[in-house]
Formats: C-alpha cells, sequence, structure tokens
C-alpha cells in the first residue's frame, strides 16, 4: 500500500537517526557555541583560536577522517584559519569567509598570522595613526601577527614591519592583547 507522509509521522519515523545522517552528511552539526575559556577535548588549548596553514596546501575534508571526501583545497601558505573543534587527529577550521571543514592537524601551524582586509592598509612606525607610514598592504595580503594592543597590532610581512589597525585585520579577536 502507497501512503501519504505527512511531516510529522516523517518526524517521528526518522526521529534522531534521521536527523544524524543528515547532518553526517553536511559534515557533522556545527560546533556548539563556545563559552569564554573553553577548551578543546584533545589539546586542552582554548575553542576557538587561530592557527595558520603550515603547508603549501592543505585538504579541507567534509569530516575528520581520510575516508571523509576533500570539500577543497587551501593554497596558500601561511593562511590563517580558526580552529573551531577538535577531534582526534583532526581540526575543524574556519576560514574569513567562514567556509571550512576537517583538516589534519599536521598541515596547521600555532604561528600567528592575519589576512588585511583593507585595500592599501597603511603600516606605521607606531602603533598611532599620526606617525610615519611605512608601508602599504593590498587587501588579501597574508601578514605575521606580532604584538597587539588594544586598537594596534604589529605586522611583518616581505621584511616589513609595521602596526595597523586591528580593525583591518581577520585573525585576531577585537578584544585579544599580545606582547
Amino acid at each position: 500500500m502507497i501512503g501519504r507522509w505527512n511531516g510529522g509521522t516523517l518526524r517521528r519515523a526518522l526521529g534522531a537517526v534521521g536527523l544524524v545522517l543528515f547532518s553526517a552528511a553536511l559534515g557533522g552539526a556545527d560546533p556548539a557555541p563556545q563559552v569564554a575559556g573553553a577548551r578543546g577535548p584533545v589539546t586542552n588549548l582554548p575553542i576557538p583560536r587561530y592557527v595558520s596553514l603550515k603547508a603549501a596546501e592543505g585538504n579541507v575534508r567534509r569530516g575528520p577522517s581520510l575516508t571523509h571526501r576533500i570539500d577543497w583545497v587551501y593554497k596558500w601558505r601561511n593562511m590563517p584559519l580558526q580552529v573551531v573543534d577538535e577531534f582526534g587527529h583532526w581540526r575543524r577550521v574556519r576560514d574569513k569567509d567562514g567556509a571550512g571543514g576537517w583538516m589534519h592537524y599536521s598541515l596547521l601551524s600555532g604561528t600567528r598570522t592575519v589576512i588585511v582586509e583593507q585595500d592599501m592598509l597603511e603600516l606605521h612606525l607606531r602603533p598611532d595613526a599620526a606617525s610615519q607610514v611605512v608601508a602599504r598592504a593590498e587587501a588579501g595580503a597574508i601578514a605575521r601577527l606580532g604584538a597587539c594592543g588594544p586598537r594596534w597590532c604589529r605586522l611583518t610581512a616581505d621584511g616589513v614591519k609595521g602596526w595597523a589597525p586591528k580593525e583591518a585585520l581577520w585573525g585576531v579577536d577585537p578584544d585579544e592583547i599580545r606582547d
């Protein structure tokens, strides 16, 4: 006998199994919202946190194993990524556009980098907009992150060092202070 399923009957028939299959097809449910001071279950490091791509390219997978499909490949060494979850040797990462997936931990580095989000961003000699401009960075440029105060961060790229306003960078939290 062929019958129609109404929404309630279908939901009861699938139950939790249907929800698990659906979230597995998407690479798992989004990580639970993190509270201040949250720690990763594997590394005991803060979640979320920023890392960078160690390799010249890195596969981003749908789930935390080699059997999961590769969704795309990051091809920028030192690209900053945000770790939002951990599972064994795998880290769920997110890029500046919010896209992400699972990467093997060996492809990631603890070295902090940022992406410049403002075109022709002025890098200053000191953390002061009135100080001398030492260089300009194009939008999309990747720089190594140094010290950060409440409003400014020190960057290094191509042998040039300078200070940039924090709000023009992705890869550092607005309230983050670094020595």
